[in-house]
């Protein structure tokens, strides 16, 4: 057996190397790689920090303990073959110096060697499992193609079974799991530290900063799904820690447990700063640029700049969620800054950083110029969270023909399809589908409109004002997306109808009153409202999709837009509707699509 040189070791590595005799010996990094056997009993996952779904540091179970990959030698061969054990159909890059951040526990594997073509890691060459002389500074990651294997079911890949909702920074929120494809809560009845800290490894997080309890994150909404979670720890899931399956007598929504947890320093928020505001949460955007010059400040076209833009800058700053995205701020000294260096920034609102964000790159071109015209934030610490009621779409939806006679004030207002421009007024009917919808609050900030109510426009046929001029939207769509029908919903009044038992109603539009949603309450629209309905007149019989998007435009800023979105499945023989499944989820994600239910024939639908 060759002895290792010392030298060859970090004090890292050699520290492990003298506690544990397992490595004495191990091979030295000139050792010829030697081809491992069998890959039964791995799994893999994606962690780290910051990251989407697709990318992040690599991590491999073996004999039931974690472990990551040192970047020595890795290639873009080695990243496929990983991409395609994760269920992707391949890589677009890969990773280095821990980029994710650092993993803990063992480093599984070294110097690895593929060809790119191997059906499993386990058939690429390595220094062997567990023998490696690197530190997790080194850890490998992968960046792979948005795209899944066709038919990809492995249960040896972890999956996004746990998640945080309602943090205002990253690492921070409300914790939710997953159990039979329903997202639901925990209970905080002896939550601690230990259980906190398996939440944040099992996302690629640090361990736990703190433990919450009380729903200090906002209350959840459905299902809790477990209680007296007691972890020692080290257990690579929630799922794996003791626990009580919970009835509904047992624990409330202001039970919910949360976390937050520690994150690597990325240093992001030295990139971006606010000038001219009258605290540290608001102000003019200024951002950093240089490169191969020296470092100055510029501020940013307010052309098209928006809440989500906002929302990505206050959260670079660590200020939580944006209030306001402001197009104009020339009621903010502008200071020295005066140069305008970004423009076009267009942002999904889930980005970590600005840079992240589409832009025109060195090319700066604003519609409207002068330091007046850049763009602003207000930040808060806290912000609303609407969630629809799904169940009541299901329960309440049906068919009602309308005299046309009875459709003046919505045909003013533009609740009806095109087609009812030229119908024979005031004779025939239209065929409305519909529903009640409940939209509740559960985040931690009152939703009160983004104009004041000098600027709510008041509508003499209903006899209200409307706050926001689009508050919903509803959609009749194919199952492969186009729409055949559509509704929209404007905030004919933003009121608490109901409440939870220990909150008082805060809003009613009687007599011009402010309008909004408190914490804990919801409004309800009753089926029987005028507008409250789809025109499916011009529809032909068939199987669509019923979607439903509350805020739809992102006037209101929340705390998490991917619930505002509800889809159910719908069925119409030209004479009745069935609706049914109706779930929350992003009415934008392919992933949803991709297991919402399909009918026999959907493919053969007739549309007009």
């Amino acid at each position: 057996m060759r002895p290792v040189s010392i030298r060859q070791w970090s004090p890292w590595g050699l520290l492990l190397c003298l506690l544990c005799s397992s490595c004495l010996g191990s091979p030295s990094p000139t050792t010829a790689p030697e081809k491992m056997a069998g890959s039964q009993g791995l799994r893999f996952r994606l962690a780290g920090f910051p990251r989407k779904p697709f990318e992040g540091r690599v991590e491999i179970q073996r004999a039931g303990e974690w472990g990551t990959i040192c970047d020595d030698d890795f290639t873009l061969q080695a990243a496929h073959v990983l991409c395609r054990e994760l269920g992707f159909t391949e890589a677009t890059g890969w990773t280095h110096s821990a980029k994710y951040g650092p993993g803990t526990g063992r480093i599984w594997l070294d110097n690895l060697s593929c060809s790119g073509t191997e059906q499993s890691v386990s058939e690429c060459a390595s220094r062997g499992w567990g023998n490696s002389d690197c530190t997790h500074d080194e850890d490998a990651g992968v960046i792979c193609k948005d795209q899944r294997l066709p038919g990809f079911s492995d249960s040896n890949v972890i999956e996004t079974r746990v998640r945080l909702k309602g943090g205002a920074h990253p690492g921070e929120g409300r914790v939710e799991v997953l159990k039979a494809s329903t997202w639901g809560t925990v209970c905080d009845r002896k939550w601690d530290l230990q259980a906190a800290s398996v939440v944040c490894r099992e996302l690629g997080f640090g361990s736990a900063r703190e433990a919450l309890s009380g729903a200090r994150m906002g209350q959840g909404m459905g299902a809790i799904h477990l209680s007296e979670v007691q972890c020692s720890g080290q257990e690579p899931s929630l799922w794996k820690c003791p626990h009580k399956n919970i009835t509904a007598e047992d624990c409330s929504h202001s039970q919910d447990a949360g976390v937050r947890c520690n994150l690597p320093y990325t240093g992001v928020e030295t990139k971006i700063r606010l000038s001219g505001g009258r605290s540290p949460h608001e102000g003019r955007v200024e951002v950093q640029i240089g490169g191969l010059g020296p470092l100055r400040w510029g501020l940013i076209c307010g052309d098209d700049w928006g809440t989500l833009e906002a929302m990505v800058v206050c959260r670079q700053l660590g200020l939580g969620y944006a209030n306001h995205g402001l197009q104009e701020t020339w009621y903010w000294d502008s200071g020295n800054t005066t140069e305008v260096v970004m423009s076009g920034v267009r942002c999904t609102g889930s980005e970590l950083s600005l840079d992240q964000c589409a832009h025109h790159g060195t090319h700066v071109a604003c519609k409207r110029t002068g330091t007046r015209f850049t763009a602003g934030v207000i930040c808060s610490e806290t912000a609303s969270d609407l969630l629809l009621h799904s169940a009541l779409v299901q329960e309440t939806a049906y068919i009602e023909d309308r005299p046309l006679h009875m459709l003046y004030c919505a045909a003013e207002e533009n609740c009806l399809a095109r087609s009812a421009r030229s119908a024979n007024w005031p004779y025939g009917h239209r065929r409305l589908l519909r529903f009640s919808s409940q939209i509740h609050n559960l985040g931690r900030a009152d939703f009160r409109p983004k104009a004041g109510r000098h600027s709510w426009v008041w509508h003499e046929c209903h006899g209200h004002y409307h706050s926001m001029d689009i508050f919903t939207h509803y959609d009749i769509l194919t199952p492969n997306g186009t729409k055949v029908a559509e509704g929209h919903k404007a905030s004919f009044c933003l009121e608490d109808t109901e409440c939870q038992e220990d909150v008082s109603k805060r809003y009613e539009c009687a007599n011009f009153g402010e309008q909004g949603i408190t914490v804990g309450c919801w409004d309800l629209y009753r089926h029987d409202i005028d507008c409250q309905w789809i025109d499916i007149t011009d529809v032909k019989p068939g199987n669509y999709i019923l979607q439903v998007v509350i805020n739809p435009n992102f006037e209101v800023a929340e705390s998490d837009f991917t619930n505002n979105a509800m889809k159910c499945n719908c069925k119409y023989d030209g004479h009745r509707i069935w609706v049914h499944n109706c779930h929350i989820g992003d009415a934008f994600s392919e992933e949803a699509n991709r297991k919402f239910e399909r009918y026999p024939g959907q493919t053969s639908n007739q549309i007009i």
